[in-house]
């Protein structure tokens, strides 16, 4: 009984938070109804790339694709998405426990604008001959997202265990090393997949700017940004005050205390002035 006691923790299913709930239903739903319109309804594809990440597109002013990219998955290949969900349900549960669901949400979505943004700005800046092999054109899927997920998890719970597929336990530093190794290898081997190569590295760093402790590094940088321009603001306050100040068309008129204190001194009790009485 004891044994079984001690065990139980470890086999303890995860409790995603009504977010998260929101999100998985609506990765899986946006899947179901691209898979059931273009395999079975003959859409047209442009339906589904409408939505996709495409570089020439969005230098066009298509922007909106940063963010749309992250949500969609191949229509063709189930484990594209499922993938996605249950790296959401091993990881995320705790993420949005520890910061509540408007910084979850947040997270996810900037985190894959930023994966996606690098992935375009690779493929923007460097030379044709390296960029036509970082995608297949369209990038897309939520690995990025997850791989974010995955460094934010790590960071905010060193040293404890998460059982991945309920029976691999893997430490905080190891899977950081395993996203951050397979992610290597595969800008290596020059894998092409849904999410192009550079995308996942995006997910990495976005994971730490924006997971790594609370407030995250991004946000430290910003507060750090906004103290100083307050400090700024309230110099060149204290400046004009100045100028105004000595600018001022007014005169100092001395006040009645002093002119009491001059009186006491001639005439008071313990002036020169008092002897007058003592004649």
């Amino acid at each position: 009984m004891s044994r079984w006691e001690q065990q139980s923790p470890d086999l303890q299913l995860p409790k995603p938070g009504r977010a998260l709930q929101a999100v998985m239903l609506g990765l899986l739903g946006l899947w179901l109804m691209f898979a059931m319109a273009l395999n079975w309804g003959n859409a047209d594809p442009a339906i589904f790339q409408f939505f996709a990440g495409n570089t020439e597109a969005i230098a066009a002013g298509q922007v909106w694709r940063l963010l749309t990219a992250s949500w969609i998955h191949m229509p063709n290949d189930p484990w594209h998405v499922m993938g996605t969900l249950l790296g959401l349900y091993f990881l995320a549960p705790s993420l949005e426990q520890r910061w509540g669901s408007r910084r979850f949400l947040f997270f996810l979505a900037a985190s894959g604008v930023l994966a996606y943004l690098c992935q375009f700005a690779a493929e923007l800046l460097l030379p044709n001959s390296i960029a036509g092999r970082l995608s297949g054109g369209y990038w897309f899927g939520s690995v990025p997202m997850i791989e974010a997920v995955s460094v934010a998890w790590a960071l905010n719970f060193r040293g404890q265990t998460v059982r991945l597929m309920f029976v691999l336990p893997v430490t905080a530093r190891g899977l950081l090393a395993f996203v951050v190794g397979f992610s290597v290898l595969r800008l290596i081997a020059v894998q092409q997949t849904a999410e192009g190569l550079i995308a996942p590295f995006g997910g990495l760093a976005a994971g730490w700017l924006l997971g790594a402790g609370t407030p995250s590094p991004l946000r430290q940088l910003y507060l750090k940004f906004r103290y100083n321009q307050l400090e700024r603001e309230a110099a060149r306050e204290r400046q004009n005050r100045g100028r105004r100040a000595k600018n001022a068309p007014f005169s100092v008129i001395e006040g009645g205390r002093g002119r009491r204190d001059d009186d006491d001194g001639e005439g008071g009790p313990g002036g020169n002035g008092s002897n007058k009485y003592l004649n």
